[in-house]
């Protein structure tokens, strides 16, 4: 089956052409960057388009700001950085993983190894290059801390032994070794069933009929607790946050420096090794208790025609004045709300003359 019709989300060859430029959406499957890595994407990010490197809601980065010949040169330094294995699969290759696994004591699995697995048997198989751009996977190390991202095809891990694979609210248990297989006998499966939906849950039955075709039952009732990543120490790592999303060359240095891997989360924040230092001083959050610890943006004028006002620049002087709880809070220039996280969230709307915070005008 073709690609579906319409799916129109940005890669690196299919350049999304907005306001101020090009923009390519670089799949980073697991979150995993090397130091060589990071540094690659600085400079794309600084040679090619407008220097910053943006972190998405699923954990991936973007480039904006690129120019014409952008995309070309782009995919080559990509390609030579290893971060590029299948010009047919990059929109596709939308893996997540639990950013700590393996770093603290609340990680039941190492799901790591796994979600690289996963990736190159992805790329090894040309029918699933027809995926939506808005399938995902994903690999929960027990923690619950990817719960609330609804992936199509999902595991959480049990023990070190067993998972339980879902595509919805319940899950069928299986092995680890299993795993890659299932996932994507999964994917393979919903394209056989599915029209021209972008998900399986958009698919009348999907679910069901998916896990037929794999000859899988799920019935085992999906753990309910979660756990939130935030900014500070956590086992053998840090996780610092990164203000609304968006890394200057110097934040990225700053990364690239911090160690040998870093890994980027759905949350727009970075995992670093514990003992990495200046990352304060380049204006990385560190602590949990900032005002800016999950305060997102999407990019609104002048980056997109869309947007109804700089969003970014009205965050950066109402935030640290703003009323806070615990939930997230998202800065949307228009009723698309690009980039909102998953889950409850504070919805900040610019409606053109003002705001409205929760659907009340402020």
């Amino acid at each position: 089956m073709a690609r579906t019709e319409g799916d129109r989300c940005p890669g690196v060859l299919a350049v999304h052409q907005a306001a101020d430029g090009g923009l390519a959406r670089v799949r980073i499957p697991g979150g995993r960057l090397t130091a060589e890595q990071v540094d690659v994407l600085r400079l794309a990010a600084a040679e090619l388009g407008d220097g910053r490197l943006e972190l998405t809601s699923r954990g991936n980065l973007q480039i904006r700001g690129l120019r014409a010949d952008g995309p070309r040169q782009l995919s080559d330094r990509l390609y030579a950085a290893g971060l590029l294995p299948s010009i047919a699969h990059e929109r596709v290759r939308n893996i997540l993983a639990s950013p700590l696994s393996g770093l603290d004591q609340q990680s039941r699995y190492d799901v790591l190894p796994v979600a690289a697995a996963l990736d190159r048997a992805l790329c090894d198989r040309p029918a699933l290059a027809d995926l939506p751009g808005r399938f995902l996977f994903a690999l929960d190390d027990g923690r619950g801390d990817l719960a609330e991202l609804h992936a199509d095809v999902a595991v959480r891990a049990v023990d070190e032994r067993t998972a339980l694979l879902s595509l919805g609210p319940r899950g069928a248990r299986v092995g680890w070794s299993e795993v890659p297989e299932l996932m994507l006998a999964a994917a393979e499966a919903f394209l056989d069933v599915r029209d021209q939906e972008w998900r399986i849950a958009e698919v009348a039955g999907g679910a069901e009929r998916v896990l037929e075709r794999l000859g899988l039952r799920a019935d085992e009732a999906l753990p309910t607790e979660t756990t939130r990543v935030t900014a500070g120490r956590n086992g053998a790592a840090f996780v610092v946050t990164v203000p609304l999303g968006s890394l200057t060359q110097e934040q990225s240095a700053a990364l690239a420096e911090s160690g040998d891997e870093v890994r980027i989360t759905p949350w727009r924040s970075v995992v670093v090794p514990v003992g990495a230092a200046g990352l304060e001083d380049v204006g990385l959050i560190t602590s949990p208790d900032s005002v800016w610890e999950g305060v997102t943006a999407c990019t609104g004028k002048p980056g997109c025609a869309k947007a109804l006002a700089d969003v970014r620049a009205d965050a950066g002087r109402l935030v640290p004045g703003m009323r806070r709880d615990d939930r997230r809070v998202h800065w949307s220039g228009c009723e698309r709300r690009c980039g909102k996280p998953s889950g409850v969230f504070v919805d900040v709307l610019a409606v053109g003359d003002g705001y409205l915070v929760d659907g009340k005008r402020v």
